[in-house]
């Protein structure tokens, strides 16, 4: 196993600790080989809480950790016993107008979860899908353009990052001059760990609200100006989607484009991120995939998003007693479900720390396991992710990684913060 310099070797289960924020700055193939460890010997370890916004919030008592992919798949398909309504994103449990704030349906269990989730996607119609695929095109070919007309150089914030954040602006109908605004709070809401984001000393509590609270009036005012002038955009469909007579109020709004955000934007800006990586890595499989590309990019994609795992975890709380992995769980514990462990679970998938773009069957839990809180966006990232790496494929066919990427820290999000690429524009 390699160690980074300075840091002390895990050899044991007792020697990780996932509570630790150094323990998220190591390598990927240490908290790889971390997490293979605790598959093999402890599958369901329980830590204590780590300490969230210097305090402010009160810790719990802890969390289990569940990391293999049968265990995650099975409580993600039993939400009645394993709620997300206490929270499925934050570890501490946080007042409930800051979790809807935040996470809007992710954090609900049925009935409001499934309300919520059939108004939304009554606004996802054809012709709104239509539009987004043609605006994912255009914006795609507009990205690659001005990575060609730049030159080599950085390749998160010039192409990852700005195709979901483009895309996910414009079907909202939102002004270009407020997608820097979007990407700065996009920014302080998921990297609220990183000093680069939130420096130190910062209250982490207010720097969060107030990202929230920008995007929310953000939102509330243009879903108040599409219901009395209607659009072509989601805002406009959002605002006037109903299902039995029930529409979204202008705070759903808002907070649905807070998850869409952090969903669908830092999530593919991830995985777009980790491709380049991971093609760079292992350039016979970026052979394959360009010899082929209608007959590999499907699968391709697929791999990326298991690969990539964007988002690590995801929170549930026990409702009553069950058995989980052979541990007795009671009413009020909470389980940390480890999509980023059962990706690489050597029972599912062979040669799991191999990168493989022709890998089926890949019944990774990228999106989240298969249970009513799978992922909403899932066909948009797919989409975004094929059509900028075909893209990127047509114009500079061997672009690749240069350097060591700068990693997010965060427990939450595999992320990049930055990264260098260098290519022979056509």
């Amino acid at each position: 196993m390699t160690v980074a310099a300075g840091s002390t070797p895990l050899r044991t289960v007792d020697d990780v600790d996932l509570s630790d924020m150094s323990f998220w700055v190591r390598p990927r193939a240490e908290i790889d080989a971390a997490f293979a460890l605790l598959r093999a010997e402890r599958p369901l370890p329980f830590y204590p809480e780590p300490v969230f916004a210097n305090g402010a919030i009160p810790s719990g008592a802890g969390y289990y950790a569940v990391t293999r992919h049968a265990d995650i798949a099975r409580i993600s398909a039993e939400p009645g016993i394993f709620s997300s309504a206490q929270g499925a994103t934050t570890i501490v449990d946080l007042p409930a107008e800051f979790l809807e704030f935040f996470g809007g349906m992710i954090n609900l269990d049925a009935p409001r979860h499934h309300r919520l989730r059939r108004i939304v996607s009554r606004a996802f119609t054809p012709r709104i899908i239509a539009q987004t695929e043609a605006d994912i095109a255009a914006i795609a070919r507009t990205v690659v353009d001005d990575l060609v007309a730049g030159g080599p150089g950085e390749f998160v914030e010039r192409v990852a990052a700005r195709l979901p954040l483009e895309v996910i602006c414009r079907m909202m109908g939102l002004p270009r001059e407020r997608y820097a605004d979007v990407f700065r709070c996009t920014n302080v809401i998921l990297g609220s760990a990183d000093a680069d984001y939130v420096p130190e000393g910062t209250d982490i509590v207010a720097a969060l609200l107030g990202a929230g609270a920008e995007l929310a009036a953000l939102l509330q005012e243009t879903a108040a100006a599409r219901r009395a002038n209607p659009a072509d955009d989601l805002t406009t469909a959002l605002a006037l989607a109903e299902v039995d007579g029930e529409r979204l109020d202008n705070g759903e709004i808002a907070s649905f484009f807070i998850l869409l955000l952090v969903a669908g934007n830092e999530t593919t800006r991830t995985a777009i991120s980790h491709a380049l990586l991971a093609l760079t890595a292992f350039p016979a499989q970026r052979e394959i995939w360009q010899r082929d590309i209608d007959g590999t990019t499907a699968t391709a994609v697929e791999e990326i998003v298991r690969w990539a795992s964007p988002v690590r975890w995801m929170r549930r709380t026990v409702t009553r007693e069950v058995d989980v992995a052979g541990q007795r769980l009671t009413a009020g514990d909470k389980v940390l479900l480890f999509y980023s462990s059962a990706n690489r679970d050597e029972s599912v998938f062979t040669g799991p720390d191999r990168f493989d773009v022709r890998r089926d069957p890949n019944p990774h839990l990228g999106f989240g396991g298969h249970g009513p809180h799978f992922c909403l966006g899932a066909h948009l990232a797919r989409r975004e992710i094929s059509v900028i790496w075909r893209e990127l494929f047509a114009r500079m066919p061997d672009i690749h990684a240069v350097g060591e990427p700068e990693w997010l820290a965060s427990s939450f999000i595999n992320g990049v913060k930055r990264l260098n690429c260098d290519f022979t524009a056509r």
